[in-house]
């Protein structure tokens, strides 16, 4: 038998349907698949906590989520960094509210039980005189996270102790994140607090809209080629590559119809070149040198973007990364980061960041027309038609493009599949099918698939 109301023949027609390039729309925003995702693949994949240059200095902390789980993310009087639930262990509850500080140690506001960073319980309130002598404090620390670990300044957790490590889950992934914040010397640096903000959507739209869909620049995006911002050649987002990496991973080199960037790379100032030349391979370093945007993610909610924007005339690069968490079938949190090259000159950074907010964050002109499709999706989720798990009304969405008529592009100097256009539902595709892979886990008990 299947658990919930996922009956075998639900689970062969979604295998069946996504093999022909079709998605049953049900799908989306179904309760029970909610229920599947949040058990099967945000309770036992690595996900993206922070990076490391938001904890500068011993006793810096920020609050994040893995899943439905308030994580403490702290780095020690050693400097290194720990990642607890934030749950005091004495009654549950959470123990710190802010987004981010610094302290010595953290006190929860129910009974006064103190944690210092290391997770230590190291102060009770009347100790002994209520509990007596026979009480050990070194059983009674913060829960730490199971796994945690960094790559490239990026600092991941897993709630499955039992998972891959973190080198072998991103795999080939690694070395486009190489390019992205290992191209300079120093390396990548947060610049001020990620914004944060609740959508009407499902997390599997955002992730896949920013990961893996160019081909929605050109309408979606429609006002800033009216703007003269971006090219009024319909196909301008589609030119370059669409690469698929192993579990859902993946990214899109997009160029131009010459195959090179207007500018090159990505109109960092040119006293920067020699460092990327540097840290980079000669691989690499051609496909960075003419990228014109960088766009993709690390399954399953971290989607990143890599553009050229500007501000008052002149171009300007800088990294966004966004992390979609699911609140619920309907609504995600999304979180914003700002990334920049540490070495880059100040009056470069701020005028990237200038760049960043009047494109991102939920008062940027770009993520304002995102924000309205996703919300529209999840609009229609709730009615009879999109619902109906017997596909009565054909109810699956389109993921034909290429679809069996586009080839790899063998010459492509970088791991993993790459395909010669970002107009493509590949990547899509690989998703979902990591998505399913996940999600049927241990659906069936006590048969075999």
């Amino acid at each position: 038998m299947l658990k919930r109301s996922l009956d075998e023949k639900l689970f062969l027609q979604l295998k069946e349907k996504m093999s022909q390039g079709l998605l049953p729309q049900w799908v989306i925003t179904d309760p029970d698949i909610y229920q599947l995702e949040m058990e099967n693949i945000f309770e036992r994949t690595w996900q993206f906590l922070g990076h490391e240059t938001e904890l500068k200095h011993n006793g810096d902390y920020v609050t994040r989520w893995l899943g439905r789980d308030p994580v403490l993310l702290v780095r020690n009087n050693n400097g290194e960094i720990k990642a607890f639930l934030n749950s005091c262990s004495h009654r549950g509850t959470q123990l710190c509210t802010a987004d981010r500080g610094n302290k010595k140690a953290f006190t929860c506001p129910y009974h006064g039980w103190t944690y210092n960073n290391d997770g230590d319980l190291i102060g009770v309130v009347a100790d002994n005189r209520v509990f007596g002598g026979e009480m050990d404090k070194s059983d009674w620390g913060l829960r730490p996270i199971p796994k945690v670990d960094s790559y490239q300044g990026m600092i991941f957790g897993c709630l499955d102790e039992n998972a891959e490590s973190l080198d072998d889950y991103l795999g080939d992934m690694k070395w486009y994140l190489d390019m992205l914040l290992g191209r300079s010397d120093g390396g990548m640096e947060v610049i001020g607090l990620p914004q944060r903000w609740v959508a009407k959507a499902n997390w599997k739209s955002t992730t896949e809209n920013f990961a893996a869909d160019p081909y929605h620049v050109q309408t979606t995006h429609r006002s800033t080629v009216e703007l003269g911002i971006s090219p009024s050649d319909p196909f301008y987002a589609g030119y370059g590559h669409q690469v698929v990496c192993d579990n859902g991973h993946g990214i899109n080199v997009i160029t131009s119809k010459t195959g090179k960037a207007r500018v090159k790379y990505q109109s960092m100032p040119e006293e920067m070149w020699p460092m990327f030349e540097k840290n980079l391979t000669p691989e690499q370093n051609d496909i960075m040198s003419k990228v014109t945007v960088f766009v993709g993610g690390v399954y399953p909610n971290l989607s990143f973007v890599s553009p050229i924007h500007g501000t008052e005339g002149h171009l300007h690069n800088y990294l966004n990364f966004r992390l979609w968490r699911p609140v619920g079938p309907e609504k995600v949190e999304v979180w914003c980061w700002f990334f920049i090259d540490k070495l880059a000159p100040e009056e470069y950074k701020k005028a990237a960041y200038k760049g960043y907010l009047g494109s991102f964050g939920p008062s940027g002109t770009l993520e304002q027309d995102d924000t309205e499709t996703w919300a529209r999706i999840v609009e229609v989720s709730g009615g009879s038609m999109m619902r109906n798990k017997e596909l009565s009304y054909n109810n699956v969405s389109n993921y034909l493009m290429g679809h069996n008529r586009v080839e790899p592009d063998s010459s492509f100097p970088g791991p993993g599949t790459a395909y010669p256009t970002t107009y493509l539902d590949a990547l899509a595709k690989s998703m979902h099918e990591k998505w399913l892979e996940y999600i049927s886990r241990d659906l069936l008990v006590g048969e075999e698939r």
